[in-house]
Protein backbone atom coordinates (compact mmCIF):
# COMPACT_ATOMS: atom_id res chain seq x y z
CA UNK A 1 0.00 0.00 0.00
CA UNK A 2 1.09 3.67 -0.87
CA UNK A 3 -0.03 6.18 1.51
CA UNK A 4 -2.61 7.42 2.26
CA UNK A 5 -4.72 5.21 3.06
CA UNK A 6 -7.08 3.85 5.55
CA UNK A 7 -7.17 0.69 8.17
CA UNK A 8 -9.65 0.73 10.92
CA UNK A 9 -8.38 0.49 14.73
CA UNK A 10 -10.61 -1.79 17.02
CA UNK A 11 -10.39 -0.58 20.82
CA UNK A 12 -11.58 -4.16 22.54
CA UNK A 13 -11.71 -3.15 26.08
CA UNK A 14 -10.24 -5.92 27.08
CA UNK A 15 -11.30 -8.27 24.93
CA UNK A 16 -9.29 -8.65 21.95
CA UNK A 17 -7.83 -12.29 21.92
CA UNK A 18 -11.57 -13.49 22.36
CA UNK A 19 -12.75 -11.04 19.22
CA UNK A 20 -9.85 -11.97 17.32
CA UNK A 21 -10.46 -15.70 17.59
CA UNK A 22 -14.46 -15.15 16.89
CA UNK A 23 -13.27 -13.13 13.37
CA UNK A 24 -10.59 -16.27 12.58
CA UNK A 25 -13.99 -18.61 13.19
CA UNK A 26 -16.45 -16.59 11.59
CA UNK A 27 -15.34 -14.07 8.97
CA UNK A 28 -11.45 -15.87 7.80
CA UNK A 29 -9.75 -13.72 9.50
CA UNK A 30 -6.03 -14.04 9.67
CA UNK A 31 -3.97 -12.91 12.40
CA UNK A 32 -0.90 -11.10 11.07
CA UNK A 33 0.78 -10.15 14.67
CA UNK A 34 0.37 -9.05 18.35
CA UNK A 35 1.86 -7.87 20.61
CA UNK A 36 1.00 -8.09 24.60
CA UNK A 37 1.65 -5.03 27.04
CA UNK A 38 4.36 -7.15 28.57
CA UNK A 39 6.18 -7.45 24.98
CA UNK A 40 6.50 -4.31 24.35
CA UNK A 41 9.84 -3.12 23.98
CA UNK A 42 8.96 0.45 25.94
CA UNK A 43 7.17 -0.43 29.56
CA UNK A 44 4.30 1.40 29.57
CA UNK A 45 5.03 4.15 32.70
CA UNK A 46 3.76 2.67 36.18
CA UNK A 47 0.04 3.06 37.03
CA UNK A 48 -1.06 3.54 33.23
CA UNK A 49 -2.70 0.01 32.97
CA UNK A 50 -5.20 -1.78 35.09
CA UNK A 51 -3.60 -4.52 37.52
CA UNK A 52 -2.57 -8.06 35.47
CA UNK A 53 -2.95 -6.22 32.18
CA UNK A 54 0.49 -6.97 30.65
CA UNK A 55 -1.03 -10.07 29.10
CA UNK A 56 -3.13 -7.89 26.99
CA UNK A 57 -2.85 -6.89 23.15
CA UNK A 58 -1.05 -3.78 22.89
CA UNK A 59 -1.43 -4.06 19.36
CA UNK A 60 -2.45 -6.71 16.49
CA UNK A 61 -3.02 -6.74 13.01
CA UNK A 62 -5.33 -9.13 10.95
CA UNK A 63 -6.94 -9.46 7.75
CA UNK A 64 -10.09 -9.97 6.56
CA UNK A 65 -9.91 -10.87 3.29
CA UNK A 66 -7.66 -8.24 1.50
CA UNK A 67 -8.68 -5.78 3.86
CA UNK A 68 -6.12 -5.50 7.20
CA UNK A 69 -7.03 -3.97 10.44
CA UNK A 70 -5.60 -2.88 13.78
CA UNK A 71 -6.66 -3.71 17.30
CA UNK A 72 -5.50 -3.26 20.67
CA UNK A 73 -6.99 -4.14 24.08
CA UNK A 74 -7.06 -0.62 24.78
CA UNK A 75 -5.99 1.50 28.33
CA UNK A 76 -8.75 0.30 30.43
CA UNK A 77 -11.86 -2.20 30.38
CA UNK A 78 -14.03 0.60 29.76
CA UNK A 79 -15.13 1.22 26.18
CA UNK A 80 -14.24 4.22 23.96
CA UNK A 81 -16.96 5.93 22.16
CA UNK A 82 -17.46 4.68 19.37
CA UNK A 83 -16.83 6.61 15.94
CA UNK A 84 -16.69 3.91 13.94
CA UNK A 85 -18.07 1.52 11.50
CA UNK A 86 -16.74 -1.64 9.93
CA UNK A 87 -18.37 -2.28 6.56
CA UNK A 88 -17.70 -5.83 5.48
CA UNK A 89 -18.69 -6.96 1.14
CA UNK A 90 -19.56 -10.71 0.87
CA UNK A 91 -19.91 -12.20 -2.32
CA UNK A 92 -23.94 -13.03 -1.93
CA UNK A 93 -27.04 -13.31 0.39
CA UNK A 94 -26.26 -16.79 1.79
CA UNK A 95 -22.80 -15.74 2.70
CA UNK A 96 -24.00 -12.05 4.03
CA UNK A 97 -26.71 -14.07 6.24
CA UNK A 98 -24.05 -16.71 7.69
CA UNK A 99 -21.63 -14.25 8.53
CA UNK A 100 -24.26 -11.42 9.88
CA UNK A 101 -26.26 -14.13 12.15
CA UNK A 102 -22.31 -14.93 13.52
CA UNK A 103 -21.57 -11.00 14.37
CA UNK A 104 -25.13 -10.94 16.05
CA UNK A 105 -24.48 -14.01 18.45
CA UNK A 106 -24.73 -12.12 21.58
CA UNK A 107 -24.72 -8.56 20.11
CA UNK A 108 -27.59 -5.88 18.96
CA UNK A 109 -28.78 -5.98 15.27
CA UNK A 110 -29.72 -2.56 14.54
CA UNK A 111 -30.53 -3.40 10.83
CA UNK A 112 -31.94 -6.78 10.22
CA UNK A 113 -30.74 -7.99 6.85
CA UNK A 114 -32.66 -6.91 3.53
CA UNK A 115 -32.92 -5.33 0.54
CA UNK A 116 -32.12 -1.46 -0.28
CA UNK A 117 -31.76 0.56 -2.95
CA UNK A 118 -28.00 -0.06 -2.99
CA UNK A 119 -27.59 -3.78 -2.01
CA UNK A 120 -30.01 -6.82 -2.59
CA UNK A 121 -28.92 -7.64 0.81
CA UNK A 122 -27.75 -5.09 3.95
CA UNK A 123 -27.81 -5.34 7.41
CA UNK A 124 -26.24 -3.18 10.29
CA UNK A 125 -25.37 -4.89 13.92
CA UNK A 126 -23.00 -4.42 16.36
CA UNK A 127 -21.01 -7.46 17.68
CA UNK A 128 -20.64 -8.96 21.09
CA UNK A 129 -17.74 -6.80 21.48
CA UNK A 130 -19.29 -4.02 20.69
CA UNK A 131 -18.24 -3.34 17.51
CA UNK A 132 -21.11 -1.94 14.52
CA UNK A 133 -20.56 -3.79 11.21
CA UNK A 134 -22.48 -2.91 8.46
CA UNK A 135 -22.85 -6.45 6.47
CA UNK A 136 -23.47 -5.89 2.62
CA UNK A 137 -23.27 -7.67 -1.18
CA UNK A 138 -22.62 -5.98 -4.09
CA UNK A 139 -24.66 -3.25 -5.74
CA UNK A 140 -27.88 -4.29 -7.95
CA UNK A 141 -27.18 -4.90 -11.25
Amino acid sequence: MTPPYVQPYLAFAGNCEAALAHYQKHLGAEVRMVMKFNESPEPCEEGRLPENWGDKVMHCGFTIGGSLLMGSDGWSSEKPENGHCMSLTVADADEARRVFDALAEGGNVFMPLGETFWSPCFGMVTDAFGISWMVTTPEMK
